[in-house]
């Protein structure tokens, strides 16, 4: 769309994100979300009545959208009607539906071994030792620069992660070399993992689809990501008995909640707590009771 066809409520939208930082694909959804209402009602969105807005999600709910759409929906709406429009009234009438949280995919070490020897090519191999060595999500894995490698402090910079927020991750002599050793192949100049235009990284897509191969080669029957190595990544610590603070860090959580999810997962760490049933005094039978 070029910027003369922009309408002045489409454009002030877009300056109201802009001056928040959100990322470009938060702007595209939140645009989306909107251009969806004004179709659904027939008119200009900013013409939306409360009534509206409840028929509209009651729509949604009935033509089968998950929860996450829906969830991610009303928070476009709310933004547009509170920030852009002025009209916090209106934002009151959606509403949030609440998704019981599941528990992630997490592969056992010898899974991830197996995994990471079926990548197809180096690159890849590369790309998805780096999210589960060092927890990263699949956006920042893509967005890395070779400038992101400091081997020197051993970490790896991770630019305008999730919120927009830069942070360290931790870069391990394993990674590091292998790291080295795709540099020495392919020279990347800028991107790490370029894409197919060296000018642009890798795409989160392209990822996706060799992750998805290499659990097939490997026969990993779990639903594998580029996120359950992430997954993984923190559930081995936590079971290593890495303080989960420390974990928050390196994962990059804003809430220590967040982080507490893997707390479910880690069975080793489950297995070794000792029951309090097993710390109690056995009770002598009665037949060796001495006589009153």
């Amino acid at each position: 769309m070029t910027e003369e066809s922009i309408s002045p409520l489409r454009r002030r939208m877009i300056e109201d994100m802009s001056v928040r930082h959100f990322a470009s694909k938060t702007q595209h959804d939140y645009i989306r979300a909107v251009v969806n209402l004004a179709r659904f009602i027939g008119r200009s969105p900013d013409t939306a009545t409360n009534e509206d807005l409840r028929r509209f999600q009651l729509h949604l709910t009935e033509n089968g959208a998950g929860t996450p759409l829906i969830n991610s929906t009303v928070s476009a709406l709310r933004f547009f009607f509170t920030v852009t429009l002025d009209r916090a009234d209106a934002a009151r009438h959606l509403t949030v539906v609440h998704q019981p949280r599941k528990l992630p995919v997490v592969l056992s070490p010898e899974e991830v071994a197996r995994f990471l020897e079926a990548a197809p090519g180096i690159k890849y191999k590369a790309a998805l030792s780096v999210a589960y060595g060092a927890g990263l999500r699949v956006s920042e894995v893509v967005s890395l620069k070779v400038s992101d490698i400091d081997s020197k402090r051993m970490m790896l910079r991770v630019e305008r992660g999730k919120g927009g927020k830069d942070r360290h991750a931790m870069l391990s002599p394993v990674l590091l070399e292998l790291l080295r050793d795709w540099w020495r192949i392919a020279r990347p100049q800028g991107w790490l993992f370029p894409g197919q235009n060296p000018v642009n990284p890798m795409t989160t897509r392209q990822l996706t689809r060799a992750c998805h191969a290499a659990a097939r080669m490997a026969e990993i029957d779990k639903r594998v990501s580029p996120h359950t190595l992430r997954h993984s990544f923190a559930t081995h610590l936590l079971e290593q008995n890495i303080d989960i603070r420390v974990i928050q860090v390196l994962l990059g959580h804003a809430k220590l909640d967040t982080t507490a999810l893997y707390t479910r997962v880690a069975t080793n760490t489950i297995r070794q707590v000792m029951s309090p049933l097993d710390r109690l005094t056995p009770l002598k039978p009665p037949g060796d009771r001495p006589p009153a």
